[in-house]
């Protein structure tokens, strides 16, 4: 995998392939175009809202400051997430949130790869912080495949369980 990150200024635009058909790009809130706002808020309401039937406010005012990941398969937006500097959901680490894959490509291994160049991205970035995530409780074992660590703090939000894990 060819891996192009963004360098730490926030107008940087990044392309990351992975596979013919799989592509990335990061990219400030800025810097994506309204079509690309409009297929991210779609595939965020699409999983989170519809398919996990939890009615929330998306539009939390984090999407201003933190890259956005977006993963295109033949040029369809299919998996997405968003790169939170320190200070934005935790004050003493940088953060991977709204991690989402659509229906029609789960099991091709696009979320995998989607967290390698977050991970990737965000230790480039930031190297001295460590990453946290709130991560829905049933994928404990998916984000321990990337290094993540159970804290041991267990909550409900938006009536669904999540627990606080740590990459150091």
């Amino acid at each position: 995998m060819v891996v192009k990150a963004p360098t730490k200024s926030k107008t940087h635009t990044s392309d990351i392939m992975s596979s013919s058909e799989l592509t990335f790009s990061i990219r400030p809130f800025e810097e994506l175009s309204l079509v690309e706002l409009y297929e991210i808020m779609r595939l965020r309401q699409e999983v989170f809202v519809v398919e996990q039937n939890c009615p929330y406010l998306d539009a939390d005012g984090k999407d201003l400051d933190s890259l956005h990941v977006l993963g295109f398969e033949n040029k369809k937006l299919c998996c997405y997430c968003r790169l939170l500097p320190k200070g934005i959901s935790y004050p003493d680490a940088t953060s991977i949130g709204r991690v989402i894959t659509s229906q029609e490509v789960r099991g091709k291994g696009y979320g995998k790869k989607m967290m390698e160049a977050a991970i990737s991205t965000l230790k480039m970035q930031y190297p001295d912080h460590p990453i946290k995530i709130s991560a829905q409780k049933y994928l404990k074992l998916y984000y321990e495949s990337f290094g993540f660590v159970d804290s041991n703090i267990e909550y409900l939000e938006d009536n669904i369980w999540h627990i606080l894990m740590v990459k150091q």
